[in-house]
């Protein structure tokens, strides 16, 4: 007689569930501020979430960018070096057909005295 009672229980509990009238039960109604408060923190937490994994994103985007700024600032700056060597310097001007000569005399310095 006992198991009848216990699936009588059962049946009405499905049942109240599905027909609504669970949310008007007191011991539900005692609780909904607890139930509201873990919704919102799940929303919270799945907020969170979505923030951190679109950050990394961005993150990953700003790595590949300067990975390619770098890569492009090395390729600039041996291509300057290797034009501003003298005879890289000569050949270009001797193609230009500007008639400059490159200096024989060492350069002397002159002092001023500061008065």
């Amino acid at each position: 007689m006992e198991e009848k009672g216990k699936n009588n229980k059962k049946r009405n509990g499905v049942k109240s569930f599905i027909g609504g009238t669970i949310l008007t039960d007191e011991r539900v109604t005692k609780q909904l501020p607890f139930i509201l408060f873990l919704a919102a923190l799940g929303i919270m937490l799945i907020t969170n979430r979505n923030w951190a994994e679109r950050t990394i994103r961005q993150v990953e985007v700003l790595r590949d960018t300067l990975d390619d700024l770098r890569s492009e600032s090395i390729t600039i700056s041996a291509k300057l070096m290797d034009a501003s060597r003298p005879s890289e310097v000569l050949k270009k001007i001797e193609k230009a057909g500007v008639e400059l000569e490159e200096p024989t005399i060492p350069l002397k310095i002159i002092y001023v005295d500061k008065k």
